[in-house]
């Protein structure tokens, strides 16, 4: 059930998908509203500022700011016009600004999230080694000691009328000796390893949906991150101001903080705040003075502020350099340089005037989240690749991950594609765990063996992970992968304790039960077991028991030392190896005695 739950944000997505409502165009020009659900190819409807666009399609008018986050995760809004190659819209984002009419491109059933429907429906986990090989070492146990035991009645029968003395075993007998010799502990203490897993990563602020996912954490090869709300903060934000020749730096910061005031995005709050903290500019009482705020638009693609006879301006760079153009002002040549640069590093600029003066530039960038390049350090050294996966391109994607330092990206990259490159990644034999915080995700999400979603990011991202990280800090893997490393090495410990205790069991009771019909094995019986019935008996209790005295080290887990495999093995083999074959000698033995003292048996 807890598995099953990593298929859900498919009703999530549909109901995206269908709670909308369209203004569709008729053919007399009119507007009617009728559910997203009932547009078909060729309908054409028109979108202002706060509406839901009802489905894909293509703007053929208008120009229009539109907020994909519902979709990408992305935060920053994108620009969708007629013509060129901006046309494109997508089913269940929201326009920010402005008016738009879209033709509506695909039937119901044939849209953008009827395609991620598809996907996160067809994607599969895979089963990790450990638990396969688990399954089938608990199966193999199980025959081997079911063969065992079936085979000893008729032996005994043959042996009882071979030597003329001695008594067969009960049934009850020869099934309690099953039930002592199958890994009845390691199969009542999975459950408790899992649950405790569960518990350790949720103290660490990550809510799991099944122990096997913790599990699996513990044997990642591949970690693939989203960059943004994962890597970055999301939000785009100044970092610095750079002035145009014979242009003091104070000069830009102070433009571009009156051209922001009334700019409540948060690339406007973070020039104000920028100019406030790095040259103590206050924000100005602008209304005794008259201004006249110029809104951000679409079409314009800049805002600013009319103020005591300047015309204050920010915006993307061309709209700017039109604009100084218009006023008869020229534009240096230092200023395309400048732009270029700050295109190479991944950042994104502005521009920012003063009438036909041209004053400098503002900076924005992707913040990358504080401690990701250690953090990202200390997975390489646990020997988790790192690979950041973004729809910006290359160049922009390279400059991120450098400074983020992963070690791998994958640039302009659709839900098809990271998908695509889980399956490959799991064909070759690793584990993948995929962390993300957008609808367009969630197919990755759902297909990784350990899907981490940011809290931050959509529902269908967080239906779509067996795991949700309240902090949003990717790098909590490394918690949750040495958590997993624990889980697993107390499960490797218990089995190893568990088939001790049944070789010593099944060396303990075979003597007993077979000493009264050849004599000899009775210098093997060295506990001195009274009664094959007493040793049975015994073994039972104290296969209940062990199990009892096990679950707080299940729950607690088995200290996890970074160190290597043989080194943990050889401490292993030692502890719950020789630890699990002595136990049960000297238990199994005061059971029987006070069986006997008790006349129980």
């Amino acid at each position: 059930m807890a598995e099953a739950r990593g298929k859900a944000q498919a009703d999530t997505l549909r109901k995206t998908k269908t709670d909308s409502m369209a203004k569709r165009i008729t053919s007399r020009g009119k507007i009617e509203f009728i559910p997203a659900s009932k547009l078909r190819a060729g309908d054409v409807v028109t979108c202002e500022a706060s509406d839901i666009i009802p489905g894909d399609g293509e703007v053929i008018e208008g120009i229009a700011t539109v907020d994909e986050s519902v979709i990408t995760g992305e935060s920053a809004p994108v620009i969708r016009e007629s013509g060129g190659d901006r046309s494109a819209v997508t089913g269940g984002t929201k326009v920010l600004s402005d008016q738009i009419k879209v033709r509506i491109t695909s039937n119901p059933g044939e849209t953008f999230l009827d395609r991620m429907i598809t996907l996160v429906e067809g994607a599969e986990r895979q089963k990790t080694p450990n638990e396969i090989a688990l399954n089938i070492l608990i199966a193999g146990m199980t025959l081997i000691f079911l063969l065992a035991v079936v085979t000893l009645q008729p032996f005994a029968v043959f042996s009882v009328n071979s030597a003329g003395a001695g008594t067969v075993p009960s049934v009850a007998v020869f099934v309690s000796l099953l039930v002592c010799l199958i890994p009845t502990t390691i199969g009542g203490l999975l459950s408790a390893i899992g649950i405790a897993g569960m518990d350790r990563v949720m103290q660490h602020n990550v809510l799991a949906m099944s122990g096997k996912a913790v599990e699996a954490s513990g044997d990642v090869d591949t970690l693939l991150l989203d960059k943004t709300g994962t890597i970055t903060l999301g939000n785009r934000q100044a970092v610095e101001f750079i002035p145009a020749e014979g242009v003091s730096e104070s000069e830009v910061a102070d433009a571009a903080q009156l051209s922001s005031l009334a700019d409540e995005t948060p690339e406007g709050r973070s020039i104000v705040v920028l100019a406030k903290q790095k040259y103590r500019l206050r924000g100005r009482h602008v209304s005794e003075h008259e201004a006249r705020f110029i809104p951000f638009t679409a079409l314009t693609r800049m805002s600013g502020v009319d103020l005591d006879g300047r015309q204050l301006r920010k915006g993307a760079g061309d709209a700017i350099l039109k604009f100084v153009q218009e006023q008869g002002g020229e534009v240096p040549a230092s200023f395309t340089t400048i732009i270029n640069n700050i295109a190479r590093t991944g950042g994104t600029p502005l521009a920012v005037a003063d009438g036909p003066r041209l004053l400098g530039v503002v900076h924005l960038k992707d913040i990358v989240k504080g401690g990701i390049k250690e953090r990202m350090a200390q997975l390489r050294a646990m020997g988790i690749r790192s690979v950041m996966i973004t729809g910006d391109n290359p160049l922009t994607a390279a400059a991120i991950a450098n400074e983020a330092g992963v070690d791998d990206f994958l640039a302009q990259a659709t839900p098809k594609d990271k998908m695509d490159f889980i399956k490959k990644e799991q064909g070759q034999g690793r584990l993948v765990a995929m962390t993300g915080d957008g609808t367009n995700d969630a197919p990755a999400l759902a297909q990784a063996d350990v899907g981490v979603a940011m809290n931050t990011g959509t529902m269908a991202a967080k239906e779509a992970g067996n795991m949700v990280d309240l902090d949003s800090n990717p790098t909590k893997l490394i918690e949750i992968v040495a958590i997993g490393k624990q889980l697993l090495i107390t499960r490797g410990s218990l089995t190893t304790f568990s088939i001790m205790n049944d070789v010593s069991k099944y060396f303990a009771i075979i003597p007993a039960m077979f000493a009264a019909t050849y004599p000899a094995l009775e210098k093997l019986n060295i506990m001195r077991l009274r009664t094959p019935q007493s040793a049975v008996l015994a073994a039972v209790i104290f296969n209940a028991l062990i199990i009892i005295a096990l679950v707080p080290l299940a729950l607690r887990g088995v200290r996890y030392r970074p160190q290597s495999a043989a080194g943990m093995l050889r401490r292993n083999l030692w502890i719950y190896g020789v630890g699990g074959f002595i136990a049960p000698f000297p238990f199994i033995w005061l059971i029987d005695r006070l069986l006997a003292l008790f006349h129980l048996a």
